[in-house]
């Protein structure tokens, strides 16, 4: 007989894997697809970091780590920390691990205990109330809108707090909307936060993916909070999987006896990759992408705005659009259908990003090149048109 855990019945599956296999499957029966629904950036990853991982792989030692990660990958990114944000950050607070969600995965496991809430912002990244209801705790939507440019404020924070509380949980970028949190409102949130005696995990997996705004950090002037980053965007790196996290110093000896028995270690051959992430010759090839990512979300936007695409807030980060649709159908989910079936571009409808309004949004990844962008905006158009 098949016993699977209770918590099984409130994990739901992630419906752009759902809508990239779909998408595969009309690619293997011939069909052009445009693919505009997964976060992961188009370019290969960067030369210098394929050719740090052939030379370490060339020696034939590959073995495990320490739990914690390569002393030389935590040193380079605490020097990424200064000298990109002038965060000083010590090597011993920084642990690698398997992707971000490795990270997000410690994080939850050494705060969670059984029935302890976390706010989280909704719309947001929808493996986050997933791995929250993993470790038993209880994901609580703070619904954002425009008016806040979908982030939570002290105000959402306060009103929804209870006895049951552990923290909160901010992105900047955020997925799906694209938009900042500034430095100063995220001291805002710490500070609501910690009066409650709380905690504070701040996504910045998108970090460096800004547009028209520094890049920036929360720990330029905060240390007591947990910050997750990544590999997967900025760095081009999503298959390695590999991210880090950067927590307070009391935390630090818990998490690794946590990552031993979860991991053993990151991945050996992506940490010594990760090793030529930070050269110069390589962020050179990073900003040229960023640039190019600018370039597309120009093209895209103006051109979903005529076809009656409507933006509340302009994403200053990530690579995403976060259309309204209800001008155009009853339901994301239909017109994301219509638009996989009908004219072969693939989009993420808002029923992966939470509870409030996913009807009315569309999520749009501008994560191929501006000719396919423009491509894909006129095969919508004939789709909208046919009514």
């Amino acid at each position: 007989m098949t016993r699977i855990a209770r918590r099984m019945a409130d994990i739901q599956p992630f419906h752009v894997m759902e809508i990239l296999k779909r998408a595969h499957e009309l690619a293997a029966a011939g069909r052009d697809i445009i693919h505009l629904e997964v976060g992961e950036p188009d370019f290969p990853s960067p030369p210098p970091i394929v050719e740090a991982a052939q030379r370490f792989l060339a020696g034939g030692h590959v073995h495990y780590t320490p739990a914690l990660g390569l002393t030389a990958l935590r040193e380079a990114i605490s020097r990424f920390y200064q000298d990109r944000f002038g965060a000083d950050v010590s090597p011993e607070r920084i642990i690698v691990t398997p992707g971000a969600s490795g990270a997000l995965m410690l994080a939850l496991a050494v705060l969670t205990d059984p029935g302890d809430e976390w706010l989280l912002p909704d719309p947001g990244y929808p493996s986050n109330r997933h791995l929250v209801r993993s470790f038993e705790g209880v994901a609580k939507a703070l619904p954002v809108d425009a008016s806040s440019r979908f982030q939570p404020t002290p105000a959402h924070v306060e009103a929804a707090w209870t006895p049951r509380t552990r923290g909160l949980m901010v992105a900047s970028p955020a997925n799906p909307t694209g938009t900042l949190l500034s430095q100063d409102e995220i001291i805002a949130l710490q500070q609501t936060v910690s009066a409650r005696d709380g905690v504070l995990i701040v996504d910045e997996i998108y970090q460096g993916l800004n547009y028209g705004i520094e890049a920036s950090s929360a720990l330029s002037r905060l240390d007591d909070v947990f910050v997750v980053n990544s590999f997967s965007k900025y760095f081009g790196m999503t298959g390695w999987r590999l991210g880090w996290m950067v927590v307070p110093h009391a935390y630090v000896r818990e998490i690794e006896k946590l990552a031993q028995h979860f991991f053993i270690s990151p991945s050996t051959p992506a940490q010594h990759a990760a090793l030529a992430a930070f050269a110069p010759g390589t962020l050179e090839i990073l900003e040229a992408r960023r640039h190019a990512f600018a370039n597309r979300r120009n093209a895209l936007l103006p051109a979903l705005r005529e076809l009656g695409f409507r933006f509340a807030t302009e994403p200053q980060g990530a690579f995403y659009l976060y259309a309204d649709i209800s001008g155009l159908a009853d339901s994301s989910e239909s017109l994301a259908k219509r638009l996989i079936e009908e004219a072969g571009v693939a989009t993420t409808p808002g029923l992966d990003f939470g509870d409030n309004a996913p009807e009315r949004h569309l999520r749009i990844a501008y994560t191929t090149d501006e000719a396919r962008l423009v491509e894909a905006a006129e095969r919508i158009s004939r789709v909208i048109h046919a009514g």
